[in-house]
């Protein structure tokens, strides 16, 4: 199998997801807070994805 870099957008789209993921763990915000957990496990399933698939 052959990995490739993702690109910038999507890198920074998965920095952001996990970001606000760990923001709502630690601190009291209601959408987040209820939701920290998926935040983290999409933006790292976004950033798996674009490294496995070619051109994303």
């Amino acid at each position: 199998m052959r990995l490739n870099a993702p690109k910038q957008i999507v890198w920074t789209i998965s920095v952001v997801l996990g970001v606000l993921g760990l923001i709502g763990k630690f601190t009291t915000i209601a959408v987040l807070s209820a939701n920290a957990f998926w935040l983290v496990l999409a933006g790292f399933v976004i950033l798996a994805a674009s490294t496995v698939l070619k051109g994303v």
